[in-house]
């Protein structure tokens, strides 16, 4: 779909690509991407697999856009924000299938899918803003408030700790760890056992579920605008 997120449909299955560098920044472009290429699952009715490059899902936002100017960093973060909304609601099953290190925005990708595969190895995933002299915006706080576990919630946001694979998944960043060499087959099966539930009641029942968290998402992005601002 393009050089920054690549998108290939087999058997029903949408898997869709990060490479943007080293790192894979998330920078306008990619967010921009991403989004063409969710339209385009979309259209195909598609279950969908997020996936990066080879040892990395994402390192966060591009931290040249970042500190470009703040219009810019206000503008990436609602977009990524806003990004994240649209996965906790897309219509059809979201799987990421990251193999290896999530940082910051990285790492929240995960909290915005509905099944997570991580690979086993040295990799870390986490929140890192407060590391890195980042106050943690709000969309951020409810999302991981939402999605990781009670006892990991303090340690990620505010103390900012970086979790190796297996603590990842206890902390409810991830749903199932394989090897490396193992995670495209691990998230093809995902996805096919995905595709035989009803897209229609998953839909309803999503959004019935995600109904509060969506809300307060709407909230936090106008709030981070304006707090940003």
């Amino acid at each position: 779909m393009s050089d920054l997120v690549s998108y290939q449909l087999q058997e029903g299955i949408a898997t869709l690509t990060l490479s943007n560098g080293k790192v894979n920044a998330l920078s306008p472009d990619v967010i921009s991407a991403l989004n063409a290429a969710l339209d385009q699952a979309e259209k195909d009715r598609a279950v969908v697999i997020l996936t990066g490059q080879p040892g990395i899902l994402s390192g966060g936002y591009d931290l040249k856009v970042m500190t470009s100017s703040p219009e810019a960093a206000i503008n990436l973060v609602k977009d990524g924000s806003t990004l994240s909304r649209r996965l906790l609601s897309h219509p059809f099953p979201v799987i990421a299938a990251c193999p290896g290190h999530a940082v910051a925005k990285g790492a929240f990708l995960l909290l915005s899918v509905d099944y997570r595969i991580g690979v086993e190895g040295p990799f870390s995933i986490g929140l890192n803003e407060v590391q890195i002299g980042m106050t943690m915006h709000h969309v951020g706080i409810e999302l991981a408030r939402d999605r990781l576990r009670k006892s990991a919630f303090n340690r990620s946001v505010i103390n900012g700790e970086m979790f190796d694979p297996k603590g990842a998944m206890e902390a409810g960043f991830f749903d199932k760890l394989v090897s490396v060499e193992e995670l495209p087959e691990a998230a093809r099966n995902v996805a096919l056992q995905l595709q035989k539930i009803n897209m229609s009641a998953h839909k309803k029942t999503k959004l019935k579920v995600r109904k509060a968290l969506l809300e307060t998402l709407d909230k936090a992005i106008e709030e981070d605008q304006h707090h940003a601002l």
